[in-house]
């Protein structure tokens, strides 16, 4: 299998943009991408084929590529093989897909659509988890990175903070690299993830959706008053 993957303490920037955004479209992602690159981030994720490959035309970063085509209240990112396919054959070095314990959309195991990818394009797995038995479930099924991607996102509310306790749990138990993802807001919600055991951050609202953030300081004022 092709060894491409993230560098140690890489900081991958989520270059995403939901359809209520100006910023929604390939040739936006891929303008993303390039300020992302120029400030010293080491990868990419990116969510479609289109997005993949405007991206790819303009960075040699590595992209992690994901299809948010499945059920948004069930699996979601990634679900299928053929959602797969998809983004590697757009450019993408790595796949992310949704390995939580939930049913899949085509009733196979994890272990069948992270085979095919494997065998089909020689290419790494992230498995974006949401627990520590979902994620050495991951692993065991064939997974070459594990992600907290989807940790508070499953089954309930997320809290506003990171969680950097999953962080140390799949660090501490797994043999692969553990990237953490969701909800890293700050640079130090960066560093304490990196000293956690993460082999790499991936950050996506917090540098990449001007629509949320403005929001939130919108917020914020309006509870000051």
């Amino acid at each position: 299998m092709s060894r491409a993957t993230l560098p140690a303490g890489a900081l991958v920037v989520s270059c995403q943009a939901h359809a209520d955004s100006p910023l929604h479209g390939p040739q936006w992602m891929a303008l993303m991408a390039m300020a992302a690159e120029a400030g010293g981030a080491q990868g990419i994720r990116a969510n479609g084929p289109a997005d993949v490959a405007a991206i790819r035309a303009v960075t040699r970063l590595p992209i992690i590529g994901i299809h948010k085509i499945g059920d948004p209240r069930g699996v979601f990112i990634t679900p299928t093989a053929a959602a797969a396919d998809g983004v590697v054959r757009a450019g993408a070095d790595i796949v992310a897909i949704d390995a939580t314990t939930r049913p899949r959309p085509d009733g196979g195991p994890l272990a069948a659509q992270i085979r095919h990818i494997h065998e089909t394009w020689d290419v790494p797995v992230m498995a974006d988890v949401d627990t520590l038995d979902a994620g050495l479930a991951a692993r065991a099924a064939g997974a070459d990175l594990v992600a907290t991607t989807l940790a508070g996102y499953v089954g309930g509310t997320a809290p506003d903070e990171p969680d950097l306790r999953l962080v140390a749990a799949l660090a501490d138990r797994l043999d692969c690299p553990v990237v953490a993802e969701g909800r890293i807001r700050t640079g130090t919600h960066a560093r304490l993830a990196r000293a956690a055991g993460a082999h790499a951050v991936v950050v996506g609202t917090a540098i990449t959706n001007p629509l949320e953030l403005t929001k939130r300081f919108v917020r914020a004022m309006d509870d000051g008053r």
